[in-house]
């Protein structure tokens, strides 16, 4: 029997349909959350009688085992025990080395891999599995979405993969998809799952836009993160939110009911995966995640309470716009006023009545500067032409 413990996400149940396809009855498949993984293996082992010992292969793709629940998956192996542990984390390159574990974070041409697509790899290679185009481009899809890649390529059929497996039960997602991968050319969605996408992704820009009014700013060692709420479409959400608030290193998504917290960011020099290793978590550097314990609940949800949601910039000025040459003024919560100007090549801050920051090297350098250091967002016009009507006043007299 092929027993495969992996994630609960699209990354890892393709994995389980993988096997399905590889192994149909003979793969016994469960699928575990990242804190529920290491008590369902140790529960393995503890039932695990001399039969299962001489026939199992025993499987864990997407997910790391804790340092007890290695030392017994090592044992096993040393006792002649078939064992496999497949993930694409940096967090988990450690198991590379055991001689069970097979860990890769890209491919020598600077890929990024998933764990789909590494064990798509290995049951080809193993004769386990023939390829066809409708699998190549499944496996392909879910790589692109695991690391965010379709938003680069703009391949948004990988994104709808995602938001099919979230509107229906797994079991439901395995019985869909394992026809449909056996043969053909490639792979694509019926019209009814066309329709349903269709009405999901109405549901998830009406989400992300309440989600945008409801952010709070933290600060934390020099990194500053976003704080949200919410208990649905965390990579949707992290990756618009990182968009609209740029000058923020990081999003910090809170799952109360879960008591999870994921982490995402859309900056090449942020590892988020470095945050979540603060609380125990791990992951990827742009997409991590931990659960939410004491010292976690104290840095996002005691310290961020008292504060007010980020202020947003304005959207409908005319005259008041970001990157202008005559200038462009913002303003803070406590209706305080900042104004980015330029000499010509470089930026600069002038805080009313106050001290001038800089120089910047770019616009972007100046807003960053202003919205950290002060919460302001950029001004209404009335403001910005009440703020100009004072600078001639002031001149006049």
């Amino acid at each position: 029997m092929y027993r495969l413990f992996t994630h609960n996400d699209l990354d890892g149940v393709a994995c389980g349909i993988l096997f399905r396809l590889a192994f149909g009855d003979k793969a016994d498949i469960r699928y575990n959350s990242v804190s529920g993984l290491n008590f369902q293996v140790e529960k393995y082992f503890e039932r695990m009688n001399d039969r299962m010992k001489q026939e199992d292969h025993l499987y864990i793709t997407d997910l790391s085992v804790n340092h007890e629940v290695t030392e017994k998956i090592n044992q096993f192996v040393k006792d002649g025990g078939m064992a496999k542990l497949i993930d694409h984390h940096k967090t988990a390159l450690h198991f590379n080395d055991y001689s069970w574990g097979l860990v890769k974070v890209e491919y020598d041409s600077g890929t990024l891999t998933s764990a789909a697509s590494l064990v798509y790899d290995y049951l080809v290679e193993g004769n386990h599995l023939v390829k066809n185009g409708s699998l190549d481009e499944f496996v392909e899809l879910v790589r692109q979405y695991d690391t965010w890649d379709w938003d680069i390529l703009k391949n948004f059929k990988a994104k709808n993969l995602n938001d099919l497996f979230f509107m229906v039960s797994i079991e439901e997602f395995e019985e869909r998809m394992v026809p449909r991968l056996t043969s053909g050319d490639s792979f694509d969605y019926d019209d009814f799952e066309k329709k349903l996408l269709e009405m999901e992704e109405d549901k998830i820009e009406r989400y992300i836009r309440r989600k945008k009014r409801e952010i709070i700013q933290i600060e934390n060692d020099g990194l500053y993160g976003g704080v949200v709420h919410a208990e649905s479409y965390h990579s949707e959400l992290g990756n618009e939110l990182g968009k609209e608030y740029p000058h923020l290193d990081y999003i910090a998504i809170l799952n109360l009911g879960g008591k999870k917290i994921s982490f995402r960011t859309i900056h090449d020099d942020v590892d988020v995966s470095a945050v979540a290793g603060e609380f125990g978590g791990g992951g990827h550097a742009k997409a991590s995640g931990c659960s939410m314990n004491k010292k976690a609940y104290h840095r996002y949800i005691e310290q961020a309470f008292p504060l007010e949601p980020i202020k947003p910039d304005a959207f409908k000025n005319t005259y008041n716009l970001k990157g202008s040459k005559n200038g462009c003024l913002y303003e803070n919560r406590d209706r305080e006023l900042y104004l980015i100007y330029t000499d010509g090549t470089r930026y600069f801050v002038q805080q009313e009545s106050k001290e001038r920051h800089g120089p910047f090297d770019s616009f972007e350098a100046a807003e960053r500067f202003v919205k950290r250091e002060y919460g302001a967002a950029l001004a209404r016009d009335d403001v910005y032409i009440s703020y100009l009507e004072n600078i001639v006043f002031n001149e006049r007299n």
